[in-house]
């Protein structure tokens, strides 16, 4: 498996890339840690309003913070050598969504890793552009860190899709060695019709597919709006890692970007998320 790390400055982003060596660590799989360089022409043209900022200013400026950014991705990467999990800094410039969709595709990775934005004074944590527009045009799955924690419990948000089918298979063999504890939680949608014995169904495929890997997952049922529902059990039960798929009914995978309840699922989570797509 090929793990992209998306990196900067910020402390999130490179707790995002420790947080993804322990994941890994019991794991076959290369992790590539990805830093974008702010583009030159661009960050000149927002300072020329300083009078006594040079383009040799700016350019200093840039190079002196990719360096200090680069050796802190360096030492960040020393952690996951240390649990023998092939680490590689990588260094592109530009737009930094733009890069990292461009770099996961043409590198065929398996995995984007972004690392948490911070917490909103409201709730949730804050979704950035950058974020946003990753998880709406990546082919692969997107994990959001947040809070370095242990994964013990995972909590799947489960509709029986072929999406969400797929993040059960995607999940079963990275958590193999670890095997942590796995809810399946399927919100019951009677707004569309659905009855109780279709939602009962659907909760024993997604058993079946989490036993035939070795699982014995919890089934849990609940009624009422999907996004407060997933929210109120990860509330509850301290999950440590949400799971979903990212089209919804409401918007077809044909048309690329996640569904508004999974994007409003990462935004008003406390738990790191991933959100699954396949690349087909």
């Amino acid at each position: 498996m090929k793990i992209l790390v998306a990196v900067d400055k910020s402390e999130e982003s490179q707790q995002a890339l420790r947080y993804c060596c322990h994941l890994l660590e019991h794991f076959e799989a290369d992790v590539d840690a990805l830093y974008v360089k702010p583009d030159l022409i661009d960050s000149v043209a927002e300072t020329s309003y300083a009078p006594f900022t040079t383009r040799k200013d700016v350019e200093r400026s840039i190079e002196a913070e990719a360096n200090k950014t680069v050796e802190e991705i360096f030492q960040a990467c020393e952690i996951c050598l240390g649990g023998k999990v092939p680490c590689e800094t990588l260094v592109a410039v530009g737009d930094p969504a733009d890069e990292i969709l461009n770099l996961a595709n043409e590198g065929m990775y398996d995995l984007i890793v972004l690392g948490s934005q911070g917490r909103s004074s409201i709730r949730g944590f804050l979704l950035g552009t950058v974020h946003a527009k990753i998880l709406h045009h990546a082919l692969q799955p997107v994990l959001i860190m947040r809070n370095f924690r242990p994964i013990q419990k995972i909590l799947v948000a489960y509709r029986g899709s072929r999406c969400d089918q797929g993040a059960l298979e995607f999940i079963a063999p990275l958590f193999a060695k670890q095997k942590p504890e796995i809810t399946i939680l399927h919100v019951q949608e009677t707004a569309l019709g659905e009855t109780p014995e279709i939602a009962e169904a659907c909760l024993l495929t997604g058993e079946d597919t989490l036993k035939q890997h070795g699982y014995s997952p919890t089934k849990k049922m609940a009624q009422g709006d999907f996004v407060d529902e997933i929210l109120k059990a990860v509330a509850v039960e301290r999950y440590d890692l949400l799971v979903l798929g990212a089209y919804g009914h409401k918007r077809p995978k044909y048309l690329k970007m996640i569904s508004d309840e999974a994007l409003n699922l990462v935004r008003l989570s406390t738990r790191p998320v991933l959100v699954y797509r396949d690349q087909t």
